[in-house]
C-alpha cells in the first residue's frame, strides 16, 4: 500500500475540478445561500483547538435559527447543552470555523467557512428567543467562503429516504458511564430516564 504524501499524488488519483466547479466558490452569501440558511433547521460546526485537534458539533433549532445579518455575517444563538463547550473553547483559541447547513429532503448542502467570535450582548441574546428562552450567547461568523455542495453523498447514502432507514438505535448514556466506572449498574435505568425527561422539558 502506497501512502499519498503530496498534492501531485492526490491529483493523479482524483483529478482536477472543472472550471465551472471553481466558479461556485464565493466569498459572500448569495441570495440562494441566504434563503437556504433561512430554511435550515440544523448545521454542523467544525472547530479546532490551538493544537489543531478538531471536533464537529451539531447545532439545531427552528428553521432559520441562524440569522443572516448581511451577506458576510452570520449570527448563531447558543442554547443549553452538556456544558462541555468544546466548540466554544476552540473558537476562543482558534477562530477559524467550518459549517455545513442541512435542509431535510434536499440533497445539496451549503458549506461555509469563516472566522468566529463569541458575543455576550444581552439585547442581542434576547432577540433570539426560542421556547421562551433567550440565547445564552451569540456566535458571530465573518464569512470567508461559501458554496453549495452537490447531492452525491446524500444520494449514495439514501439519507432522506425513510424506506432506507435502519431501525433506530437506542443510546444509553448510563451504560457508557457505567462501563467507565462512573455509575453503578443498578443506576443505569434511572440515569437514562432522567436524560429522556430532559429531552422533553429542558430544550
Amino acid at each position: 500500500m502506497a501512502n499519498i504524501l503530496d498534492v501531485a499524488q492526490l491529483r493523479a488519483v482524483i483529478g482536477e475540478p472543472s472550471e465551472q466547479v471553481r466558479l461556485k466558490l464565493h466569498t459572500r452569501l448569495n441570495a440562494q445561500a441566504r434563503e437556504f440558511i433561512g430554511r435550515s433547521p440544523m448545521f454542523l460546526l467544525s472547530t479546532a483547538d490551538a493544537e489543531g485537534q478538531p471536533t464537529v458539533a451539531p447545532k439545531g433549532d427552528g428553521p432559520g435559527f441562524v440569522r443572516v445579518a448581511d451577506e458576510r455575517t452570520l449570527l448563531i444563538p447558543e442554547r443549553k447543552g452538556n456544558k462541555l463547550v468544546f466548540s466554544l473553547q476552540n473558537i476562543l483559541a482558534n477562530p477559524k470555523v467550518g459549517l455545513i447547513f442541512l435542509l431535510p429532503g434536499t440533497g445539496e448542502t451549503l458549506r461555509v467557512s469563516g472566522e468566529a467570535e463569541l458575543l455576550d450582548d444581552r439585547a442581542l441574546c434576547e432577540s433570539f428567543v426560542e421556547r421562551g428562552r433567550a440565547a445564552l450567547l451569540v456566535t458571530r461568523v465573518r464569512v470567508t467562503q461559501a458554496y453549495f455542495h452537490c447531492a452525491k453523498a446524500f444520494l449514495r447514502s439514501d439519507l432522506w429516504n425513510p424506506a432506507a432507514w435502519a431501525e433506530p438505535m437506542t443510546i444509553s448514556f448510563g451504560e457508557e458511564i457505567a462501563e467507565e466506572g462512573g455509575l453503578a449498574s443498578s443506576a443505569i435505568g434511572e440515569f437514562d430516564a432522567a436524560v429522556q425527561q430532559r429531552y422533553e422539558t429542558d430544550l
